[in-house]
């Protein structure tokens, strides 16, 4: 079995998004491949018991017949938290051990990894003791910022040593594509840093739904209930003549449109264009004009008590944390993976061709 720890610099880097799109790929070409996640941060109850998220996620995803006491073999919670502090904590490392035991007959293992390098280091599940203990490979999943990025793969690739396996470029924006692929690449290869993949940023996958909007938002539904699972890719502010904003508005898709209560004529404009959702700020309500329209074109209207600086703030954080973590986006997550990365570079250094 060859275990390869999927790990990040930073928090939100997309190693959910690369272990379960290396993972499908591997089993596309007819290798058996397990997954576990040592150190949950995500706890989801089934049942009596708390698992991870991502770990149950990838359990339906992928169709692993483990367990989920093998994938997701600890989730930190508040109470594990508070006996750690106190002292009072088991080994969890050698809980992580017998779960990559339980699954030695597969070709591959993906391990997910945590928020960054440290995270876990109290358990002995960061980065640089988890992939001692499992004799791991490490592959470092960078969410482009810059040329810093650079700089992060190589300390990776020092602090690692022979457990770094390579790295990936992940979320990079349009404008900075053929800079990453044509510069920053072929710089860190021949500074002995593999590269795997540019993978670029994609609004799909950074989406978040009508839903997750709403209860971040803490608001209220006025209409069009039934159509609270759209995705809602983008967000403009509405403040503008209704000209202006018509013309704003056809520019930009699946989009959620953030204006005042008082602004029937924004409220208007955005449902003729791509409209997700449109967010009234202040608590306040829209007239009845404005609601039939939107039920007729099944555009859900919510009605929120924030003012429009505070709203942008929340949906700002919301949407630089989305999860994958729903199956409407693996077939994006499949796509871009097998775009975007080298797999025979992969396969080759792990002696696999």
């Amino acid at each position: 079995m060859i275990p390869v720890l999927i790990a990040s610099t930073t928090g939100y880097a997309g190693r959910t998004f690369i272990a379960l799109g290396l993972a499908m790929k591997l089993i596309e070409q007819g290798y058996t491949v397990g997954y576990i996640k040592p150190l949950g941060k995500t706890p989801v109850k089934k049942g009596k018991e708390v698992y991870d998220a991502s770990a149950l996620f990838a359990k339906e995803t992928l169709k692993l017949e483990e367990p989920l006491e093998v994938i997701s073999p600890y989730v930190q919670t508040y109470e594990e938290s508070t006996l750690l502090l106190e002292g009072q904590m088991k080994d969890v490392t050698k809980q992580v051990i017998a779960a990559c035991g339980a699954v030695k007959k597969k070709d591959f293992l993906m391990i997910g990894g945590s928020g960054d390098f440290f995270d876990g280091s109290l358990l002995g599940l960061d980065t640089i003791s988890l992939s001692a203990a499992l004799k791991a490979r490490v592959l470092v999943v960078e969410a482009w910022r810059g040329d810093i990025s650079a700089d992060a793969l190589f300390g990776a690739r020092t602090l690692l040593g022979n457990r770094f396996l390579g790295g990936l470029l992940n979320k990079v924006p349009t404008n900075a594509i053929d800079h990453v692929r044509t510069t920053v690449r072929p710089f860190l290869e021949k500074k002995g840093v593999p590269v795997f993949g540019v993978i670029p940023r994609d609004k799909f996958l950074e989406s978040v739904t009508v839903s997750e909007l709403n209860d971040a938002l803490n608001g209220k539904v006025l209409c069009c209930h039934d159509r609270l699972h759209e995705f809602v890719e983008n967000y403009l502010i509405g403040a503008m003549d209704v000209d202006s904003a018509l013309n704003y508005f056809r520019r930009t898709p699946n989009k959620a449109v953030i204006t005042g209560a008082h602004r029937s004529d924004i409220q208007l404009a955005a449902l003729e264009t791509s409209t997700k959702c449109i967010i009234l700020t202040g608590g306040l309500q829209t007239n009845e004009v404005v609601l039939g329209k939107a039920q007729s074109r099944g555009v859900p209207i919510l009605s929120v008590p924030d003012d429009t600086f505070s709203a942008i703030n929340k949906i700002e954080l919301l949407m630089g944390k989305s999860s994958i973590l729903d199956a409407k986006k693996m077939d994006r997550v499949r796509d871009l993976f097998s775009a975007g990365f080298d797999m025979y570079g992969f396969l080759k250094k792990v002696d696999k061709v």
